[in-house]
């Protein structure tokens, strides 16, 4: 059994002992928006924006009203912000799943030599997930605590019990995030399996026994023999579920109307998990195509209906060792992915399959294929979600690039945060790619709170901006040393903005709440969320997010914006991994040339540091041969002028000055005093070189 990497510390699964999310001062929250927003916009657009804003929190006005209604609602919520951040970011959102909400994890290529291979992989995997699951069910797993800022405080653990126990439900205005808390109903114990676009009920407990590895494995082949049967195949349902939720939702209903169907249904709405067994792909499996694989499957042609987007973790095994996990995003945060899948890889890495070859136990009953009825309205709603899922898959502009001339040990040398340099090299990238800041977010840990998710780092700071500037505008005019203070002025700002978001202190969620409030009081639409300004400061046309790993993998997902980049990043002690997304059909982005200017700008950071530190070793160098130089004088003087104490005190000279040249021709002024007792020593002043 692998060794979690967390405190040993079981989770208790109480929510009480971790404070509530505080409500930020109205005041400050407004006057930061200011200040996010100033750079972004023109003048006449700011104008225009700091009156809203000062008519807003006006004393006595409508943003005091809804503050105080606000407040009222932290004191009687576990979360106050929960339901409506669920809903704005995820529930509300009528895109497609694949590619514009549901992020991948992208396992290290596995080297199949046969297709059992790829079955003992996925068996091994289940087996891993079953453990796992016992650990949630025993509410034994190692409580999570902080690191990085504020390190070591306790972290919230409910987004782990969603993990295999939830389902994102379409509807035809919002989704529901369907989880099956209540201990009246029977735990699931089955996963479904897909293979060739046909789904298969895969019982992991029979008889009150657990399915070992080998009997997985036996279950397996059962799988991908009865899939080779080609007069039992139905159409690839599973296609519906990549559509745009209203279009699914209303296709779901379509298919409800059938008992057969309705069946299917829930017997996937409450399965443990998905394990997707793939086709190869093709030739070419390069980070970035795997990483478009894991994201929508290829489309109709590949395994594009060999998926169940609605269900949280949705395991791929290829035959052609394309693997990883795509996770519905509803449920839990990046973080929660990550500590799962290394478990999983870790586990299996730790104790390799024994398997030889698969059981052949008769008593095992065969696993079931899901049956559907098919009318020809479903057929036709099959034939549009395809359409649309080829057109993401060619639309897509995805470019995964591992940098390899320095890792986060360079950084943590210059005694900078990585992650604050790494999402300062990212405004420093856009800019030079574009010529504009622009809003951008960064997703930033609330765990420290009761049900708590995220907010967001607002990483276009003023103090971003001007070292950007300074780094391709004011190139030539702007010095060595004032890049670098402009540069750790950058990260400084950066890194107090994080603390600020996860301490429960930014401005999205509370801009959310406040919003959200109004609308329940049948305000109408506030002039503070008309504004340009506000339309504009949503608009996250960088949405970046660190996911680092233990194990070799890396995360990728799709723009939140049609005109915008998905920019996730991993970074290791000697590289860093860069997935990058945009669209092809947005003439504003390309993925490949943002790129190219996020790895020149990490290399313009990096030597600016270089240069930096170099000449604060020199500055140091020349120093210490200031302080030799003075030694070497002060030893040469006694010897040629020895005197006995008697004749200092009764004389009580002083010594003379002394100018002293070093190789660099700078000055070093050497002065004395007389002490009580006639000793003369130098004092140094070291004149400004």
């Amino acid at each position: 059994m692998p060794v979690l990497d967390r405190d040993a510390s079981k989770d208790s699964g109480g929510r009480d002992a971790l404070p509530k999310l505080p409500v930020p001062n109205l005041k400050d929250t407004l006057d930061r928006y200011l200040s996010c927003m100033k750079h972004l916009l023109t003048e006449e657009q700011f104008n225009k924006t700091q009156n809203i804003v000062t008519q807003f929190g006006a004393p006595g006005g409508v943003g005091e009203l809804l503050q105080s209604k606000l407040t009222d609602r932290s004191e009687n919520m576990a979360n106050w912000v929960y339901d409506y951040w669920l809903n704005d970011m995820y529930l509300n959102n009528r895109l497609a799943l694949p590619v514009n909400s549901s992020p991948a994890m992208v396992f290290p290529q596995q080297n199949f030599k046969a297709p059992i291979d790829s079955l003992r992989f996925a068996a091994h995997l289940i087996s891993g997930v079953l453990e796992y699951k016992t650990h949630l069910d025993d509410r034994n797993l190692p409580a999570d605590y902080a690191r990085g800022q504020l390190a070591g405080t306790r972290l919230c653990m409910e987004q782990y019990y969603r993990l295999f126990t939830s389902y994102r439900l379409p509807g035809p205005e919002r989704d529901t995030l369907v989880a099956q808390e209540s201990s009246v109903m029977p735990e699931p114990e089955h996963i479904i399996v897909a293979c060739k676009n046909q789904f298969f009920v895969l019982d992991v407990m029979i008889n009150f026994r657990q399915l070992n590895q080998r009997d997985l494995l036996t279950q397996l082949e059962k799988i991908v023999k009865m899939a080779d049967n080609e007069e039992e195949q139905l159409p690839p349902i599973g296609l519906l579920t990549s559509d745009g939720r209203t279009e699914w939702a209303e296709s779901r209903s379509v298919l409800m109307r059938e008992s057969t169907n309705r069946d299917s249904l829930d017997m996937i709405e409450r399965c443990l998990c998905l394990v997707c067994l793939d086709d190869a792909s093709g030739p070419e499996l390069s980070d970035t195509t795997r990483a478009m694989l894991m994201l929508h499957g290829g489309g109709l042609t590949k395994n594009g209906g060999n998926r169940w987007y609605d269900k949280p973790m949705q395991f791929i095994v290829g035959a052609d060792g394309c693997c990883g996990v795509v996770c519905e995003h509803s449920a839990f945060e990046g973080i929660v992915l990550v500590q799962c899948t290394e478990y999983l890889l870790k586990c299996m890495i730790g104790s390799p399959s024994k398997l030889v070859r698969a059981a052949s136990v008769s008593e095992l009953p065969a696993p079931r294929r899901l049956r559907w009825k098919c009318t020809p309205e479903i057929h036709k709603l099959i034939t549009s979600a395809a359409d649309k899922l080829q057109r993401m898959v060619k639309n897509l502009d995805m470019n995964v690039h591992k940098f390899h001339d320095y890792g986060k040990e360079f950084i943590k040398k210059q005694k900078m945060s990585p992650d604050a340099y790494i999402q300062v090299a990212l405004q420093l990238g856009f800019y030079r790619c574009h010529g504009r800041p622009v809003s951008t977010y960064e997703s930033a840990s609330l765990r420290r709170f009761q049900q708590g998710r995220v907010d967001n780092i607002r990483s276009a700071t003023p103090e971003a901006f001007a070292f950007v500037k300074a780094m391709t505008e004011g190139k030539n005019s702007t010095s060595d040393t004032e890049k670098m203070e402009l540069l750790k002025g950058a990260i400084t700002a950066q890194t107090s903005y994080t603390r600020l978001a996860i301490t429960g202190m930014a401005i999205d969620n509370h801009l959310l709440g406040l919003r959200e409030l109004a609308h329940e009081m049948k305000m109408g639409k506030l002039e503070m969320f008309k504004d340009e300004a506000y339309l504009i400061s949503n608009q996250f046309i960088l949405s970046t997010s660190q996911v680092p790993t233990t194990v070799e993998m890396f995360c990728c997902y799709g723009p939140v914006v049609p005109n915008g980049y998905g920019a996730c990043y991993n970074p290791q002690s000697d590289h860093i991994i860069f997935s990058v997304s945009s669209f092809h059909n947005s003439q504003q982005t390309c993925s490949a040339e943002f790129v190219k200017c996020l790895v020149q700008g990490l290399r313009d950071i990096r030597d600016l540091c270089n240069k930096c530190n170099a000449d604060c070793a020199a500055t140091e160098e020349r120093k210490g041969q200031t302080q030799e130089a003075h030694t070497q004088t002060e030893t040469k003087w006694e010897e040629k002028s020895p005197q006995r104490p008697s004749d200092l005190t009764k004389n009580k000279q002083t010594v003379p000055q002394v100018l002293v040249k070093t190789t660099d021709q700078s000055s070093v002024e050497a002065q004395t005093q007389t002490l009580p007792h006639g000793e003369a020593r130098p004092l140094r002043k070291m004149s400004k070189s």
